[in-house]
């Protein structure tokens, strides 16, 4: 048995631990590379730790209407973030799920843009992919007293979901 502690069981290498970055270095058998110099390497920053920038608020409620109108996620899950009869006409919509998966792939968000034809306002659309079939979603949110946002106007492929739409009821 080892009187080494720091080694688990069953290695072979001298090396000891590492330290994390920034730490104290552990002793090596050989030169250490001097900064900048020929044999340092600049550090790689990956993806996944770059800081995430937050969805804005047309992304981030284009991605909620994409979970009610695929059927991922029950209507009511809308129920504080619409205004009017908003809520109403994306509650008889939705059963029939008009964004459903098509032959087993997912819908997801492809783009989502927006303008702010007005302080307050927000006008937005999306393009929405499930396999081969491409879909257009357009929506209006306007931000309340509250400074909260809410989808006060639906639109998806044709299909109107404000109030007062023709068809509605």
């Amino acid at each position: 048995m080892s009187t080494d502690r720091t080694r688990p069981a069953g290695r072979r290498d001298q090396s000891g631990p590492r330290s994390a970055p920034g730490g104290p270095r552990p002793a090596s058998n050989g030169p250490r590379p001097t900064p900048g110099g020929p044999r340092s390497v600049p550090p790689q920053r990956s993806r996944r730790l770059q800081p995430h920038r937050p969805l804005r608020p047309h992304q981030w409620f284009a991605e909620r209407l994409l979970a009610v109108l695929s059927g991922q996620r029950p209507v009511h899950w809308m129920l504080g973030h619409t205004i009017g009869e908003a809520y109403d006409q994306l509650a008889e919509l939705a059963p029939s799920t008009p964004l459903r998966a098509t032959h087993g792939s997912r819908p997801v968000l492809r783009h989502c843009r927006g303008a702010q034809p007005a302080t307050g306002v927000v006008e937005a659309f999306a393009s929405i992919a499930a396999g081969d079939r491409v879909r257009a979603m357009a929506f209006r949110l306007e931000q309340g007293a509250d400074q909260r946002w809410r989808c006060a106007a639906v639109e998806l492929g044709g299909e109107r979901l404000t109030a007062g739409a023709p068809g509605c009821r």
